[in-house]
């Protein structure tokens, strides 16, 4: 107990904190490589419809390695289509994020608009026994581990130029693979927020 409130700590549980983010064919900024005096050009679409949306849960328990999973969304631009997650897809983010851990969640994440759904919070409330969740401060992406990854990611994709979105899909989740088996990565993502893992002092 920390100030009379149950921490994550106390139920043994994962402090999970998820983001969003999203990547269309054209390069993101960043730096990249060329031959000295060789000023870089990158070929792209002219349209470049579609994107890749990416939802991202960075989880930390005391004592133990960080983890990353996460989920994708192909938006090809078409009429009708889903522009991005449904409420359902959060949910089945938690829940295999949940069967891959194997304990409680504490699920920290902003006032997005899906977030806040009425479905999202009753299925919280029938799995109580091992889900919490709990709203960020709201602007406050400073306090979230997870746009740490995002960053990460960025300069990956900087030297990449791809002509399909499946293609995109590919190399996003190659690098996201590589960031997930560098947990020094991902605990130096945490660091940048200021925010620690705080486990109550025995008596």
């Amino acid at each position: 107990m920390a100030g009379g409130k149950t921490t994550a700590a106390d139920l043994g549980a994962y402090l999970c904190f998820e983001d969003e983010a999203g990547q269309g064919l054209r390069p993101p900024k960043g730096r990249t490589w060329a031959p000295v005096g060789a000023r870089p050009v990158v070929t792209v679409r002219g349209r470049g419809s579609g994107r890749i949306n990416m939802a991202g849960v960075v989880a930390f328990r005391d004592g133990e390695r960080p983890h990353l999973f996460y989920k994708l969304h192909v938006y090809h631009g078409r009429k009708g289509e889903p522009k991005t997650f449904s409420w359902s897809d959060y949910r089945d983010l938690i829940v295999a994020t949940h069967q891959q851990l194997g304990a409680p969640l504490v699920w920290c994440w902003d006032n997005l608009n899906v977030h806040l759904d009425g479905r999202l919070a009753a299925f919280a409330a029938e799995h109580a026994d091992w889900l919490r969740l709990v709203q960020l401060p709201a602007y406050a992406p400073e306090l979230n581990p997870a746009e740490g990854v995002w960053s990460l990611l960025r300069r990956c994709l900087a030297n990449f130029a791809v002509t399909d979105l499946s293609g995109l899909a590919r190399i996003i989740k190659r690098k996201l693979k590589r960031i997930q088996y560098r947990p020094h990565l991902l605990t130096g993502c945490l660091t940048q927020t200021g925010l620690t893992l705080d486990t109550p002092t025995k008596p």
